[in-house]
């Protein structure tokens, strides 16, 4: 027990260190700005939803990989290349939330609605929500400019700086490719497992669990073996968290998830879940599917209905048995894996603080 709580003890103070370098860099871009004349709600509002919340995940993926690789203590170099990626998690997040015009994040308004109400006064409301959006995004870029500055930054020697941005580029890529594999499938879900399994990959199990680990290790100069290992943790859990997270969508409290209840239904968002539920639905049960998924209008009454039929054809059931089969083949390859115990631990702590979640 009591290692169990220096790990976590461990992993909050890696999570401070890397906040601290996230709010000493929005402190340097916010004086910047003012000398410029330039507006502070852009630093402010980055500033905001850094500090709402959020699990660090990919940052102490990040210093995990490190670990696993041989690193030794956890340099300010490394803590820096972890804050690039939670900066980078930002301008993901703010843009997912302007294409899906959600609400809330983490329990606050998002990006975009925010700015709607600030630059509202005198204007129409499809007008502030309209500029809202079009500041989200363009303060989604800057945090994409600026996670590429964090990096560089970091204080990385040039053969780590060489072995790391290839890296860092894939994982840019992937993460677009997932996010338009999603855009694109949404409104049209159908009985495609593997398809809505491949959104989740590109989209989630990757950049979230993969691309962390594997820079972290790049850092520390990972051998092939420690590379192949940790990619055969990272698949498996990371689609396990976006499965998660599909029935958190639509299953999970919002005052817990901090997040709306009804975007993924009202989104016809194309998952595993929807997938199993269509091959699995009787006739009057995928009318219904296909009549209610995807519509604007939906009310609650509508997302019970459809709540009901993810749970009564066995979908939901499958998706929880999806997760757990995922989480036990990862954690098989740790069995085996060449880390060093400390890494080995971390992962199968975030293993199951990342699947047994609520939020």
């Amino acid at each position: 027990m009591n290692a169990v709580v220096s790990e976590l003890a461990d992993a909050a103070a890696l999570c401070g260190r890397v906040t601290t370098v996230l709010e000493g860099f929005l402190d340097d871009k916010a004086q910047e700005a003012a000398k410029l004349g330039m507006p502070s709600e852009v630093t402010q509002c980055l500033r905001d939803f850094l500090g709402c919340g959020g699990k660090r995940l990919r940052p102490l993926l990040c210093l995990t990989g490190w670990q696993a690789a041989g690193g030794c203590e956890t340099p300010e170099a490394v803590v820096g290349v972890a804050a690039s990626l939670e900066m980078f998690h930002t301008f993901c997040l703010i843009h997912d939330d302007v294409m899906d015009d959600s609400g809330s994040r983490r329990g606050a308004p998002t990006v975009h609605r925010r700015l709607a109400r600030h630059h509202g006064p005198g204007r129409s409301t499809s007008d502030a929500g309209q500029v809202g959006a079009s500041c989200a995004i363009l303060i989604g870029d800057l945090a994409l400019c600026w996670s590429g500055e964090l990096l560089h930054a970091a204080g990385l020697t040039t053969g780590q700086l060489g072995a790391v941005l290839p890296l860092v580029d894939e994982m840019r890529s992937e993460v677009m490719y997932g996010q338009y594999l999603d855009v694109t499938a949404a409104g049209r879900p159908t009985t495609d497992v593997e398809k809505a399994l491949r959104i989740a990959r590109y989209k989630t199990a990757k950049y979230t669990v993969e691309h962390p680990l594997h820079i972290g290790a790049a850092v520390a100069g990972a051998t092939p073996a420690v590379r192949e290992a940790l990619s055969a943790y990272a698949l498996p859990v990371g689609e396990a968290f976006q499965l998660r997270d599909d029935l958190l969508g639509v299953f999970g409290t919002p005052e817990v998830t901090g997040k709306p209840a009804l975007d993924d239904l009202r989104e016809g968002k194309h998952t595993v879940l929807v997938a199993l539920a269509l091959q699995r639905a009787d006739r009057e049960q995928r009318r219904t599917l296909h009549s209610l998924l995807g519509s604007p209008a939906l009310d609650a009454a509508g997302a019970a209905h459809l709540r009901a039929i993810l749970t009564a054809t066995g979908a939901r059931g499958e998706v929880e048995d999806m997760i757990q089969t995922r989480r036990a083949q990862a954690l098989r390859v740790l069995d085996t894996a060449p880390f060093p115990r400390p890494a080995t631990v971390s992962l199968r702590q975030l293993a199951d603080s990342a699947l047994v979640r609520a939020s």
